[in-house]
């Protein structure tokens, strides 16, 4: 089994992501959805759409899961991030360790979503009612 998944997806299924990451020397499981919101900045978000440039994307993906497993003792890594036009209230990305203790899960997890949005190559383009804007334009 390998321990990390790395994945740039068209949709989500966030029922799998347990059985991903279970192991019987895993005391603990922490998992992070990011969905797509009803309201930013006050004005009615209609969609978002993400784009990535994916072999970037997959290769830094893998970049921060390995620096993650270094860090704290983790027995199984889950990055999975959705492109194309999502819905409100419909997974865009998804985040999971299983460690021993929960402490390194927290940690480890945070440390994930946090340098993935800061690095990885994936584009979103907020749709509202009168209007588009692109954010995150990172690398």
């Amino acid at each position: 089994m390998n321990k990390h998944i790395i994945e740039i997806v068209d949709t989500i299924d966030t029922a799998v992501v347990y059985d991903e990451l279970s192991d019987p020397k895993s005391g603990g499981i922490c998992v992070f959805v990011g969905t797509v919101r009803e309201f930013t900045n006050n004005e009615t978000v209609v969609s978002l759409e993400f784009e990535s440039y994916k072999m970037m994307a997959i290769k830094e993906m893998e970049k921060i899961a390995t620096e993650a497993s270094t860090k704290w003792p983790l027995n199984k890594v889950v990055i999975r991030h959705a492109v194309g036009v999502k819905k409100v209230q419909e997974a865009v990305v998804v985040i999971g360790v299983s460690a021993a203790h929960r402490n390194e899960c927290f940690e480890a997890c945070r440390f994930l979503i946090d340098t993935l949005k800061a690095t990885v190559p994936i584009w979103k383009k907020e749709m509202f009612k009168n209007k588009t804007v692109w954010v995150s334009a990172h690398p």
